[in-house]
């Protein structure tokens, strides 16, 4: 029989007649297609992957390891496949563009989930549901890493679709607060373990500019920021959030990935105004976007005292990361080490966390090899492949140790790694995972070239003390949400910058004003369908 399938790619609908046989539009696993998981007839794929524009890196569509993925694949399932690179800090809005147009690749991966709902409601994503299952035998690896919680993680209670499967997170980290530790040594100053001792710091720093850098004491910044204020302050801005909140709260406002509608925020966004309007922030941070890289340079040089960013960020990047430039320039005690300063009302040192999911994976309406795109997610989950994407070749990316452990070696040319562990040809996990807890953890330790392992255990322990994490709430599409990730995010940065660029007399204005704005132009929407969505499955 026959059925017909409305696709609508951006505005225009492609109507599309398909063959069907006895089980519905899928054609059987056991179809002869396939034979010894091989397609008889070659197949052709394109993949997304992020485009970091490393300095030092390699073209993300076209090194060392896509050679490894696209020769295994071709060996292994008889499938081309073609990288296509999508800019990493524009994601969102690449990606949107290359949806309406109709060139998506075939497998998409994105952080922003109502970018995946918008186009599906529109016909424009596949649903995965009924190719998880039919093919189920042909994707074991896929199946046993992600299990029913990830795949499922995100299907309508009602309808039972699914536009999108849940990479895991092999480890729940976000980010850290970063100090020099030679200026603490040098100025007499104990850790900071309270906001009170890290803002004391802060002025240590201000005030004692020329006695640490010299003839550069007016290139001073004790605290260093981004225009990504929400990202980049979270850990201090959530300190201010009451520790009581529920999970209806936390699910109802928390849309915003970075916690801005959480009640308390303001108060930690105050804060920052504070510092701004005392000489203790970088006072140009809000000048430099996505992608720059001032002010990178601006800490490889030794002129930053603190920030938060990513749990690892000072420690990446082998000889071209913060760490190892900063101590070849400035000195070998010129270091970064995480510290974790800031309670909330219970005293505790409160992180909220997502659950143990990651990125989102989805295939779009033009999509028209399903099957070789799951092959390709179970091929590249495989613990061989995966754990050779995310370590390399022995003896040029890493190291075994007697007692088994992966000791990673700083790599150049086509096989430097763009990401950590390759996780942006890795995801389907998002961190590294060799089999072995012990071993992994031992590993993850030694895994940054140049970089003694104190440094990273330290962070590694203090990124997720005390958190709080995500719990999976399934109520089916939020269509208040679908098109509004990039104005919403766009609003909320401008908010935030602007907050604690504010004259002190002038931030209440200021901020009253923008969060309205980011209310009325559909925050509160959101709120309110999140709200009886929640009311109506779980009350």
């Amino acid at each position: 029989m026959n059925t017909t399938r409305l696709r609508l790619v951006g505005s225009l609908i492609i109507v599309t007649l398909l063959a069907v046989s006895s089980f519905g539009i899928l054609s059987s696993a056991a179809d002869p297609e396939i034979v010894n998981g091989r397609f008889v007839e070659t197949r052709y794929i394109t993949v997304e992957v992020y485009d970091r524009s490393n300095p030092g890196g390699s073209p993300p569509e076209d090194n060392f390891y896509t050679d490894f993925i696209k020769e295994g694949m071709l060996r292994d399932h008889n499938v081309v496949v073609e990288f296509v690179p999508v800019p990493r800090w524009t994601e969102v809005e690449v990606l949107n563009n290359l949806l309406a147009a109709g060139d998506a690749p075939d497998i998409c991966v994105t952080y922003d989930y109502p970018t995946i709902q918008t186009y599906a409601n529109m016909g424009g994503v596949l649903d995965m549901a009924p190719y998880l299952e039919k093919y189920k035998d042909l994707i074991p690896d896929l199946w046993d890493w992600l299990g029913e919680q990830n795949l499922y993680w995100n299907q309508d209670p009602i309808t039972g679709t699914v536009w999108a499967i849940e990479a895991r997170l092999a480890h729940n980290t976000r980010i850290n607060t970063f100090v020099r530790e030679d200026w603490l040594n040098k100025l007499g100053i104990p850790e900071p373990t309270t906001l009170e001792e890290f803002e004391q710091m802060l002025y240590a720093f201000r005030d004692n500019a020329e006695l640490l850098l010299g003839k550069d004491a007016d290139k001073m910044i004790p605290y260093s920021t981004s225009f990504d204020v929400g990202w980049r302050n979270n850990y201090l801005l959530t300190s201010f959030v009451p520790n009581d909140i529920t999970d209806k709260d936390i699910y109802v406002y928390g849309f915003d990935d970075r916690h801005l509608l959480l009640p308390g925020y303001k108060e930690g966004v105050r804060k920052l105004n504070e510092w701004y309007n005392a000489g203790l922030i970088w006072k140009d941070f809000p000048l430099y976007g996505a992608g720059d890289r001032t002010e990178d340079n601006l800490i490889k040089a030794g002129y930053v005292g603190a920030f938060q960013h990513n749990w690892d960020y000072p420690y990446r990047d082998g000889e071209e990361g913060i760490h190892n430039t900063l101590r070849r320039m400035v000195g070998e005690d010129a270091v970064f080490i995480a510290v974790d300063p800031f309670q909330n009302d219970a005293g505790l040192y409160r992180k909220y966390l997502p659950a143990p999911i990651d990125r989102k994976v989805f295939f779009p309406s033009t999509n028209d090899e399903p099957l070789a795109s799951l092959l390709y997610l179970n091929w590249i989950t495989k613990f061989e492949n995966r754990r050779f994407l995310q370590i390399g070749q022995e003896g040029v990316t890493h190291e075994v140790l007697e007692d088994g452990t992966i000791k990673t070696i700083a790599a150049t040319g086509d096989k430097i790694m763009n990401s950590p562990n390759n996780i942006d040809y890795t995801i389907t996990i998002n961190g590294l995972e060799l089999g072995d807890p012990e071993l992994t953890s031992r590993s993850l330790a030694l895994g940054y070239a140049g970089v003694d392992k104190r440094f990273i255990e330290k962070a590694y322990m203090l990124t997720n003390r005390d958190a709080r994490y995500e719990k999976n709430v399934q109520v089916g599409d939020i269509v208040a949400e679908q098109g509004m990730g990039p104005a919403l995010k766009e609003k909320r940065d401008t908010l935030l910058a602007q907050a604690v660029v504010a004259k002190p007399e002038d931030f209440d204005a200021v901020w009253d004003r923008g969060f309205q704005d980011y209310l009325n132009s559909g925050g509160q929407a959101i709120i309110n369908e999140r709200r009886a969505k929640y009311e109506q499955f779980y009350e």
